[in-house]
């Protein structure tokens, strides 16, 4: 009977203790996979799109100094790049991306169409 004692003891510790480790390393690693996942897929915005939503949040002492800096670090042309803001203002996942850089230049588009 001493061997059945320590097997009792044994028993309801040992799928105690293993299954709740193994339950929650399982749940972690799809969990840890799917936000590996989504960093490489940056929710539908290109490279380029959020680096036209970055230079927008800068602050720009004049055009010129803007201007300069959209051809050198966008390789884009002002018109071009005015053209993909533009789009990007009515694209739902600019707003996900950064909220407040979108809605202030949708106040401001807006207020510029009610000028005209």
């Amino acid at each position: 009977m001493t061997a059945s004692e320590p097997t009792e003891p044994r028993g309801p510790a040992e799928p105690a203790v293993s299954p709740e480790p193994a339950a929650s390393a399982e749940p972690a690693e799809p969990a840890e996979s799917a936000a590996s996942s989504e960093p490489a897929e940056p929710a539908g915005l290109s490279e380029r799109d959020r680096a036209v939503l970055a230079m927008e949040r800068r602050g720009w002492p004049g055009p010129g100094a803007k201007e300069r800096a959209i051809r050198e670090g966008l390789g884009l042309s002002p018109t071009r790049y005015y053209q993909l803001l533009g789009a990007l203002l009515d694209d739902p996942l600019a707003l996900e991306h950064d909220p407040v850089t979108v809605n202030r230049l949708r106040r401001v588009r807006a207020e510029k169409r009610r000028r005209r």
